[in-house]
């Protein structure tokens, strides 16, 4: 009955009103831990985002993979449950948990019924303090890990990621998979385990977005039960750094009739007064609208692939422009060529007035639509305080959006996009093209 009730309430999370974004409180415990919230009393659920600052980058070179395989474990058994004692619990008081790990940060998500609030937190608390990584549950996730690793063996999008990552980040942590490699998950153990855990999760490198049926009041001590035996002294070792890109061409020969393509080069840090300007340009480029060059340049007016984008990705120590694309091995080098002179003529005469404003339209109409949802809201408000944004943000954004000039976006432009450093990264057999 728990979990009809369960998923019921999350269809009607997803008409919960916008405004209810706009009201965004700052709460700090007793104990110093802070959050946001927004307190939204029409739907009986709660939804936690922590956002743990470090991820998998922190991971040593010759335990690559350990964070990863660690946040996979947390929901296998914890304190005196084991991983079927602990689904058991979850199931019976209609809680979900998501716990992952990113190369920056190692996030859980957590929804559960007001009425069950205390039980679920407490089984949450559990499985955040108390994690026992015992040998079966360590074997059995371990093995899927390896399976996960074989597969991307096999995968064409997974080969030519490796490879741009190793090139663009030589000798830095951000070069290395955050999944880590056959050999280096297949030595890992359960004290690792237990290292990872503590290079992790810590009250001081922690993010929290709430949003549900809670008072500030209750939230407060709330958080400090959950989460204030956790460690203080969390330190992130990974150094900034520039990504190496220049113009040219790298191919790793891969036996597929479709060729994956991702280009990539240096981009702005989400504190940069120019990102918002750039995000808008970049639908412009290549957002996922109809209307976005790439998109019609590549695929409506040529066929040349099923989907096209491009995306900003500031990463904590350095920031990448990059998109991707498929195509046929006989189409790829003129694909490639259409978007290397996209990006040419992008950084040369900037945008029209007629694409700055389709595309402002079209980003303020959107902005409504992703709070749809408690769990949405949560990671959201986390999402914000990670970048360093204020609260404000949430009312200010669309005007801001709409106060971007085209003499400004056009500047933009001509900084942003750098022909002489677009790197293309393909993985397959792609005809007519040689490596540079």
């Amino acid at each position: 009955m728990i979990r009809i009730m369960t998923t019921a309430l999350v269809f009607l999370l997803a008409a919960l009103p916008v405004r209810a974004a706009t009201h965004i409180q700052e709460v700090t415990s007793p104990g110093g831990i802070t959050a946001w919230l927004v307190q939204e009393q029409s739907i009986p659920m709660v939804a936690f985002q922590f956002s743990f600052q470090g991820g998998a980058s922190q991971d040593p070179g010759n335990k690559l993979g350990a964070t990863n395989l660690m946040m996979g474990l947390l929901e296998e058994g914890a304190g005196a449950l084991d991983a079927t004692g602990f689904a058991e619990a979850a199931d019976e008081l209609g809680v979900r948990f998501r716990f992952s790990a990113g190369r920056d940060s190692v996030s859980v998500t957590a929804s559960m019924l007001t009425g069950n609030l205390a039980e679920s937190v407490a089984l949450l608390k559990l499985a955040l303090n108390e994690p026992n990584f015992n040998m079966t549950a360590f074997e059995r996730v371990q093995a899927q890990a390896l399976s996960s690793l074989r597969s991307d063996e096999t995968d064409p999008q997974a080969i030519a990621g490796k490879a741009y990552r190793e090139l663009a980040f030589p000798r830095h942590p951000y070069g290395n998979p955050t999944d880590g490699t056959l050999e280096t998950v297949a030595a890992l153990t359960p004290d690792d385990m237990r290292e990872a855990y503590r290079r992790a999760l810590g009250r001081n490198n922690v993010f929290i977005g709430v949003v549900g049926d809670i008072s500030p009041e209750a939230l407060g001590p709330l958080l400090d039960d959950l989460l204030g035996a956790l460690p203080d002294d969390i330190v992130d070792t990974v150094p900034d750094v520039e990504p190496l890109l220049e113009a040219g061409l790298t191919v790793v020969d891969f036996n597929t009739p479709q060729s994956v393509v991702l280009f990539a080069q240096p981009g702005l840090m989400r504190d940069d007064p120019d990102y918002l300007t750039a995000y808008v340009l970049n639908h412009i480029m290549g957002g996922r609208s109809s209307t976005a060059r790439l998109n019609v340049e590549v695929r409506e007016k040529r066929g040349l692939t099923y989907g096209i984008s491009s995306f900003l990705l500031p990463y904590r120590h350095a920031a990448i422009y990059m998109g991707s694309l498929s195509s046929g091995n006989e189409s790829v080098a003129e694909a490639v060529a259409i978007v290397r002179d996209e990006w040419a003529k992008m950084a040369a005469t900037g945008v029209s007035a007629e694409e700055l404003a389709t595309a402002q339209r079209y980003l303020t109409g959107a902005y409504p639509l992703r709070f749809d949802g408690n769990a949405e809201i949560a990671g959201i408000l986390t999402g914000l305080q990670v970048v360093g944004l204020p609260i404000s943000y949430v009312d200010e954004r669309n005007d801001l959006v709409n106060a971007v000039t085209l003499d400004e976006i056009n500047r933009v432009a001509a900084r942003l996009y750098q022909p002489e450093k677009l790197r293309f990264v393909i993985a397959g057999q792609p005809m007519g093209l040689v490596e540079k």
